[in-house]
This record gives structure tokens, sequence and C-alpha cells, in this order.
């Protein structure tokens, strides 16, 4: 049995292009900044230290102008397959982000998970609609390309 199950937002996205070009938009500061967030959001990154260990610091900018700090700590990278993160502002939660080769593209299984079954459920239906537009923004940077 999932031991996470009940405490976390569990979901996949196949995206047409092969686990390196879908890497390449997670491991770029500059291109995590376009895409990471909900709709409507708007990043800057103070901070990207992408190794196990490293931290990460951005602002998000929501569309009402309202800005969020954002902490993080990066807990395991295995280059073309692998991003986890440990966030530590306002929330804490495991973020993590796998990448499997599947047919001509790339299936993006993504894991966040909290502390406790309440920590998830007080969030739960914001977290589902802000990871489905995470996923989709990432899509749409990995078809950008750059």
């Amino acid at each position: 049995m999932d031991p996470d199950i009940g405490r976390a937002d569990i979901r996949s996205r196949h995206i047409a292009a092969p686990p390196e070009a879908v890497w390449a938009a997670i491991a770029d500061p500059q291109r995590i900044a376009r895409w990471w967030g909900p709709d409507g959001f708007r990043n800057s990154i103070h901070e990207f230290d992408f190794v196990p260990g490293g931290l990460w610091r951005l602002t998000m900018h929501g569309p009402d102008g309202t800005d969020y700090p954002n902490e993080s700590r990066f807990l395991r990278i295995q280059a073309g397959s692998l991003f986890e993160i440990e966030h530590f502002s306002v929330h804490h939660f495991v973020l993590r982000i796998e990448l499997n080769p599947e047919g001509e593209g790339t299936r993006v299984d993504w894991r966040q998970c909290f502390d406790t079954v309440a920590d998830y459920e007080r969030l739960a239906a914001f977290v589902a609609k802000a990871n489905a537009q995470n996923l989709e923004r990432l899509a749409a940077e990995v078809a950008r390309g750059d």
C-alpha cells in the first residue's frame, strides 16, 4: 500500500518530447521561472543551487500582485529522470517529479506529499488545480524550447 495515499496529490502527464527536453525545462532556472506555479503566476528566482542539499529561493508573483516568497531544498536529483524538493515556506511538503520515457515522449509523474492527511485536505482543491496547471505550463515550456 502506498504510504502517501490520503496526504498527497499524485498525477501524471504525457509530454510529447524526450526526457532530455523535459529535463532541460526543469534544470534551467530561467526556464523553470517561466512555467513554475499556477496560471497567471510569474517568478523571480533568487537562488537555484541545483545539487542535492542546495537551496532554491524564489518569489512567486500572483496575478493580483501578491508576492509569495518560497524556499525549498533540493533533496534528490538524478539528471534526466528525478527532481525532489522539500518545501519549507508556509506549507511543508516534499515534491517529487519523475521522468520516464513513454512511446515518443515522456511520462511526468508528479507527487506532492504533505506531512499529514489533514494538511493535505485543507489544500487539496487548490493543490489539484495548481498542479494540473503546473504540468500544462511545463508542457508548453518544453514545446517552446530554448
